[in-house]
């Protein structure tokens, strides 16, 4: 009989041992970054469809830098850190960041993404609130995104913490709208201010009749339980236009701007600060 041949450390596979040194090296990176004060926003515009010349708000994305000084975006990192104490101490850093953007930008409205999981952590609450007593305009000028997969996580505790911070003035978004997490049962209860469309149905729909179709199903979903519609990832003319055309409230995307970490309206600030 032959006998099946383990893998060094314990793993079945090669494949298993890869993926598993590939997340061990992206956390130390990251909590190095964090050690280091190597963590930052990058902006992107989120422009209404009625006023596409003129950002609604701007989205806060998390970066890191890594040893090489190359900027990281979320995507490379979050899903590993997610579930540990670094995405908490990430969730932190982000709310502090975005929360002292908003008191050096009074004329700015911003969007910063949270984890249901950092509900109840008590350091992300207190950074919260400490940023909020600065500035009374603060707090209706921020807006806190939560995915939809991490909200399904513990809806009923979601749905008291939004209640809570709305009647300070935040809002509320959910984030990739439509990525096949929500349970309608809950969404009824939420109270969201506004869905962001996840981009999976907004790439190229302009010439995708599916997409469409599932699209217009989720815009109207939105517009019966009055929440602002976001189409992410809106890269054509020929989709802003089309999702312009079928009701959407802000559009997202390389289209109207890429993330950066160097927004032109801080560049702007700055000029005025000096001169």
């Amino acid at each position: 009989m032959t006998q099946s041949v383990q893998a060094p450390n314990g793993f079945d596979n090669p494949l298993n041992a890869a993926i598993t040194e590939r997340d061990r090296n992206t956390m130390q990176m990251v909590r190095d970054a964090i050690k280091n004060k190597q963590v930052m926003l990058a902006y992107q515009p989120v422009v209404q469809t009625c006023r596409p010349d003129r950002p609604a708000f701007q989205e806060g994305l998390l970066r890191v830098l890594d040893r090489t000084g190359r900027v990281i975006p979320a995507r490379e990192f979050i899903e590993v850190a997610e579930t540990s104490e670094t995405g908490r101490a990430l969730d932190c850093l982000a709310i502090e960041i975005g929360l002292k953007t908003l008191l050096d930008h009074p004329d700015l409205r911003l969007s910063i993404n949270m984890s249901a999981r950092s509900i109840g952590y008590p350091r992300w609450k207190e950074t919260l609130l400490n940023g909020l007593k600065k500035d009374q305009t603060i707090a209706e000028r921020l807006i806190l995104e939560i995915t939809e997969s991490s909200a399904m996580l513990m809806p009923d505790l979601v749905s008291f913490f939004m209640t809570e911070l709305q009647a300070m003035g935040i809002s509320f978004a959910l984030d990739d709208f439509g990525a096949g997490y929500t349970a309608f049962r809950y969404f009824k209860d939420f109270y969201f201010d506004m869905v962001k469309i996840d981009g999976a149905f907004i790439r190229g729909i302009a010439h995708t009749p599916d997409n469409q179709i599932l699209t217009r199903a989720l815009v109207s979903i939105a517009q019966h339980f009055d929440m602002y519609t976001v189409a992410e990832f809106v890269e054509t003319k020929e989709d802003a236009e089309y999702l312009t055309s079928i009701g959407i409230d802000c559009l997202q995307g390389h289209y109207f701007g890429a993330a950066t970490v160097d927004p032109i309206w801080k560049a702007r600030a700055s000029q005025k600060i000096a001169s």
